[in-house]
């Protein structure tokens, strides 16, 4: 059983906003901290949000002021809230443990930013 599951993907415009969902399968609490990651073809799977165990976060600087990650233990979710999108924001979105663990990577969520 895959232990992440993305949703909340889709087309967006430019400037718009969009909140992915991750639901873990297992207590996040269980994890020293966990991140979102996003892949487009032909590039390494990029961190761009983290969340520590003792509440930090921290951002690529693409994203920064931009993105916001939270996460809610009792429902087991992290989110992470992308605002002012751009277009080079367009990727496969997927969130895993920091760092990741390569055999829970789940099927993602598209996020595509065009007019």
């Amino acid at each position: 059983q895959v232990p992440f599951v993305e949703s909340g993907g889709g087309l967006v415009q430019p400037g718009g906003s969009l909140r992915l969902s991750c639901v873990v399968s297992v207590s996040i609490r269980l994890f020293n901290a966990m991140g979102w990651y996003r892949q487009t073809p032909g590039k390494q799977r990029e961190l761009v949000a983290t969340f520590a165990r003792d509440g930090r976060t921290n951002y690529a600087d693409s994203v920064e002021g931009r993105f916001t990650i939270s996460r809610d233990n009792a429902k087991r979710t992290v989110y992470l809230q992308m605002d002012s999108l751009k277009p080079e924001d367009t990727a496969v979105y997927y969130c895993n443990n920091i760092p990741p663990y390569d055999a829970a990577w789940g099927q993602g969520t598209q996020v595509t930013v065009s007019s």
